[in-house]
């Protein structure tokens, strides 16, 4: 008979035993059983929405060496053993790493240039698993070396005595001797003298009376009031604990010792307890942090161990939410906040909690394999510019506690590198609105400017700091941390007219098409989002969903505005396909919210004439769509022409979606949108469809909000299961007098014309003529004009004195 294999992986001889008797054959084989543990299988179901998977994936290129590791979580596990090698058969074993505590690993040395293949296997105590199958990637020659040093060493750089977070106690002097010449400190030490005479109130916040309704006005004054003030008292003691350290004024130490030991009194599962109100917890806990490592030798020891105790209690809850789960369920908006936070207490209290270390592993982990969840190497957000902004704002401050406690640069990572071009092409200097996802509609370069000083002074790049130019100029984040950021050295601004104007964020499933990044008052731009995250989170917005922004003004825009998370506006109008500019199909939208509603980008191209996107989205409907392509055509400056081929299952009618912070004038099948000194006339050139407006959103926001926005529907007249949408828009400056191409009443400026299997579209862009062929069905040859594709799309643009210009995809 074969071998077998022991739990060592080594060979085993079997004895033939038929030719004995039963009970001999019975005892050799429990013996036999009780000396041999036999190998399990490892789980390596596929992973479902909501993982991170199995990375780096199979057959993928990665961008940085050595790559995360990561694998499915396996029942009742005590550890992990990972092996690295050049052949499948793993003869050529490069690298191999036992007793690993987590389901994902970062190696502590980087891997050479070529291919490589990894697997793992599970220990359940004296038992051992069989080998995972083995997965293959490819490091590229560029990959950015960036190993995680073991528990062991990275734990022990951690300052032994205080303060611990975002400075080493060996900095004092340097610091005690550039703090005069710095406008963030005087200005510190001046907010600190007004508080020793006006401290802020630090009795324990109220819990929600009995009866509260969840996500209620009373709930939300309660949940939000409560962060803020938990804010005010321990950001406030923070800054105070800092200038008593650095300036040795004991009147500072006692306003910081007063509100921290205030705030350690507080029921730690009460109203600021981190399960009971993360909003409110989470910045206790980082306040809380810092305050006790700047005033920590300031404190008795009887002091101390309050603040252990309490901190003890609240990290345990944090951790205890976080782990395991985060590192294979990562998507969670507001965890991906609280891992650094639960960082940031493990170093404030590591040698004097005993989990403490712990937690900082753990975080250092996230860090290292499961972080960013919402991007990919080239800097997009799938939640959209606000959260962007807000959460990468926080993360700095880790990025700050990581290189100054133990020597890791988060900027050197691929990500980092490239996540201030979010802001660049999205936001170009001179416009207003912040693209897809929650809170971004008011998102201007002004409100990015603190945070784009930081990513350009941290990672020195010379474009994000000539942003920060044309947004008003380098603008500090403020007391301490202000002031600490201030010593970096800076970096000399570049203006982006090297760069192409548009760009691809292909982790999110985001593209950008300006005619300019230089100013936004001077851009036409449009957003388009077909994502592989889907509609989950904050980046709701319906897949094959196009916003225009014209001059520096929102034009054509998702509608609705966040009155609170989770209300009837923002659940049944904000994130349902009827408030995007995509399409619906027999009325029913996209799944809502969902990770499964997924989008792609299938194909994108820029040059200094001609943009093209497509993206594919049939799988973000729950049924019944076998196909929605939309490509969306930019000739720059001004001429954008939406092609949208739908193939369902049985005959619908489809409604094709627009919103406009202006009211739709509507003449037959154009209509004419005017905003200010800004202007487009859209064009419903194929399908015939009628078309309708509101001017409510259905639910409307709470009384609060006020919100004057316009919807319009284009709706087909006639069912069918395939339909080729062909839609024109032309966007212009009108300073003041009108177009008179653009009134409505007066013909269109554009034609279409039917060809075998498409149509030629005409139409002008100033004086040049364009020419558009266009795919209606089939996959075969279509020509039309001169032009000729196998694909989608072939673009033709002549005339006014410039070289012709072609496209054909």
């Amino acid at each position: 008979m074969p071998a077998r294999k022991d739990t060592a992986g080594q060979g085993i001889a079997w004895m033939e035993v038929s030719v004995l008797d039963r009970s001999t054959r019975c005892g050799l084989m429990m013996a036999l059983l009780t000396a041999t543990t036999f190998a399990q299988p490892v789980d390596e179901r596929p992973a479902k929405d909501g993982d991170w998977g199995f990375r780096p994936a199979h057959q993928s290129a990665v961008h940085r060496t050595p790559p995360a590791f990561s694998w499915r979580p396996q029942k009742d596990a005590s550890s992990y053993e990972l092996q690295i090698a050049r052949d499948e058969g793993f003869e050529d074993l490069a690298y191999q790493s036992k007793d690993i505590a987590f389901n994902v690993h970062c190696p502590n040395e980087a891997l050479a240039p070529g291919s490589w293949h990894w697997r793992f296997r599970v220990r359940h105590g004296d038992d051992i698993s069989e080998w995972s199958r083995a997965r293959s990637f490819v490091v590229p020659e560029d990959a950015v070396s960036f190993p995680l040093p073991a528990r062991e060493s990275l734990l022990a750089r951690v300052p032994g005595s205080h303060p611990r977070l975002f400075v080493r106690p060996e900095q004092q002097e340097l610091l005690r001797s550039v703090k005069d010449d710095s406008t963030d400190y005087r200005a510190l030490i001046e907010h600190c003298e007004k508080l020793l005479s006006d401290p802020p109130d630090s009795e324990e916040p109220p819990k929600y009376p009995e009866g509260t309704v969840y996500k209620s006005e009373e709930w939300r004054a309660i949940w939000w009031g409560n962060r803020r003030y938990t804010i005010e008292v321990l950001e406030n003691a923070s800054k105070l604990a800092f200038a008593y350290w650095l300036e040795g004024d004991e009147r500072f130490g006692r306003a910081a010792k007063d509100l921290l030991m205030a705030a350690a009194a507080w029921d730690p599962k009460g109203a600021t307890g981190y399960r009971y109100n993360d909003e409110a917890g989470m910045p206790y806990a980082y306040h809380f942090s810092r305050t006790y490592t700047f005033l920590h030798d300031f404190l008795s020891e009887e002091e101390r161990t309050a603040c252990q105790k309490v901190m003890r209690i609240r990290g345990r809850e944090m951790y205890a939410h976080l782990h395991p789960r985060h590192l294979w369920q990562p998507y969670s908006s507001h965890s991906n906040r609280a891992w650094h936070f639960l960082g940031e207490v493990g170093i404030a209290f590591h040698g004097e909690i005993p989990e403490a270390e712990d937690w900082v592993w753990f975080a250092l982990n996230v860090f290292a394999n499961v972080y960013p969840v919402w991007s990919d190497a080239d800097g997009g957000w799938h939640e959209g510019m606000a959260y962007w902004q807000s959460y990468l704002s926080r993360f700095t401050w880790w990025a700050d506690v990581m290189k100054a406690a133990v020597g890791l640069d988060a900027y050197r990572l691929p990500f980092f590198a490239n996540c201030g071009d979010f802001a660049l092409y999205l936001v170009p200097p001179g416009s207003t609105g912040g693209g897809f996802g929650d809170l971004a509609q008011r998102t201007d370069a002004e409100r990015l400017r603190p945070f784009m000083t930081t990513l350009a002074q941290q990672a020195g790049n010379a474009y994000w700091r000539w942003y920060v130019e044309q947004a008003g100029g380098p603008k500090s984040v403020g007391g301490f941390i202000g002031f600490l950021r201030s010593a970096s050295a800076d970096v000399a601004p570049k203006a982006p007219a090297d760069l192409p104007t548009s760009k691809l964020f292909e982790g999110t499933g985001v593209a950008v098409l300006n005619s300019t990044i230089l100013d936004g008052r001077d851009n036409i731009g449009i957003r388009f989002k077909s994502s592989p995250f889907g509609t989950q989170s904050h980046g709701y917005d319906s897949n094959n969903s196009f916003l225009v922004t014209a001059f520096g003004k929102r034009l054509l825009i998702r509608s609705g505005q966040r009155d609170v998370y989770g209300s009837d506006h923002h659940t049944k109008w904000m994130w349902q396909t009827k408030s995007t500019n995509s399409i619906a199909i027999g009325g029913h939208g996209q799944r809502a919210h969902s990770a499964a509603a997924v989008g792609r980008i299938g194909d994108f191209v820029t040059t200094e004439t001609i943009d093209y996107v497509r993206g594919e989205a049939a799988a973000s409907y729950a049924k019944d769509v076998e196909r929605f392509d939309r490509g969306i055509l930019f000739v720059k400056p001004d001429l954008i022409v939406v092609h949208d081929r739908i193939h369902s299952k049985a005959p619908q009618k489809m409604q094709w979606f627009l919103h406009a912070l202006a009211p739709f004038e509507i003449d037959g099948q154009t209509t004419l949108l005017r905003l200010d000194d800004v202007a487009c006339r859209i064009e419903h050139l194929a399908p015939k469809v009628g078309l309708s407006q509101v001017d409510r959103c259905d639910p409307p926001p709470r009384e609060r909000v006020t919100l004057t926005q316009f919807h319009l529907t284009a709706e087909t007249e006639e069912k069918a299961s395939s339909q080729t949408f062909v839609t024109v828009i032309r966007v212009w400056r009108r300073n003041g007098a009108e177009d008179p191409e653009a009134v409505a009443g007066t013909p269109p400026a554009s034609m279409l014309e039917e060809v075998d299997g498409g149509y030629v579209l005409r139409a002008t862009s100033g004086e040049r003529r364009v020419t558009v062929l266009l795919r209606r069905d089939g996959e075969a040859l279509i020509t039309g004009a001169g032009l000729e594709t196998h694909g989608e799309i072939a673009v033709r643009v002549s005339g006014g004195g410039e070289a012709e210009a072609t496209l054909v995809r």
